[in-house]
């Protein structure tokens, strides 16, 4: 098994209102992304969530560890103004 290394390339504090994106740093493959104070939802595959559907993400659980397209990530309130908290990595194998 090869150990992974992280390159730390930024944070981002977001107050969601509507569906908002991320803003990724260059290079950026990898993000953990945590909830706090309300619950909301995400999608990745380019249509916005909704405060019904997507994947949900509890502000009182563990935080999203994310690989996917992060230019394509958009999240959305469940209810409330949620803030996410956004820390960007490079994996590099």
């Amino acid at each position: 098994m090869f150990a992974q290394q992280f390159a730390a390339l930024g944070y981002q504090q977001i107050t969601l209102s509507g569906a908002s994106s991320l803003t990724v740093p260059a290079g950026a493959n990898f993000a953990i992304i945590a909830v706090d104070t309300a619950a909301v939802r995400w999608r990745d595959d380019g249509v916005a969530p909704t405060a019904s559907v997507g994947m949900p993400l509890s502000n009182t659980g563990a935080p999203l560890e994310y690989s996917g397209p992060l230019a394509s990530i958009q999240f959305i309130a469940q209810t409330g103004s949620p803030v996410l908290n956004v820390s960007y990595y490079r994996i590099a194998g």
